[in-house]
């Protein structure tokens, strides 16, 4: 069985001052001992990278060398694997966007399910229920 995650979940571990931070911080650190692979996507590791070093959201943001530093971490657990898109990326986004009808802030959404579902990845964990859209994915908030 494999899963991934979204951006939200790492930028709330990462967070302290979040209310999420504990729950989240929990979840990330109970994916050590999972014996589910772990599939990463680059799109999710940018945004977190993005958001984490951001001065116009975080009164005091990581720098980029301690958010490079978190994601490398994530990259070495041992049932970690980094997926991308498959040569046939285009057609499949295109149905996933045209069935979810997919617009706006939404696209960065349906790369990530397109990813996934490319890849046979299911189960998503992330507090976005925009990923319900995707019917493809079972979608777990870990911080309900």
């Amino acid at each position: 069985m494999s899963y991934s995650f979204d951006a939200n979940l790492l930028l709330y571990a990462s967070n302290e001052s979040s209310e999420f931070h504990n729950r989240a911080k929990a979840f990330l650190m109970g994916r050590q001992e999972d014996s589910d692979i772990l599939c990463l996507t680059w799109p999710v590791l940018m945004a977190y990278q993005r958001i984490a070093t951001h001065p116009s959201i975080f009164a005091k943001p990581m720098s980029a060398v301690m958010a490079w530093e978190n994601v490398q971490r994530l990259l070495k657990l041992p049932r970690a694997r980094v997926i991308q898109e498959t040569a046939s990326f285009a057609l499949d986004y295109a149905e996933v966007a045209k069935s979810a009808g997919i617009y706006g802030n939404l696209v960065p959404d349906a790369h990530i399910a397109t990813i996934l579902r490319q890849h046979g990845v299911r189960r998503f964990y992330t507090a976005d229920t925009d990923f319900k859209k995707f019917d493809f994915l079972e979608v777990v908030d870990p911080l309900a």
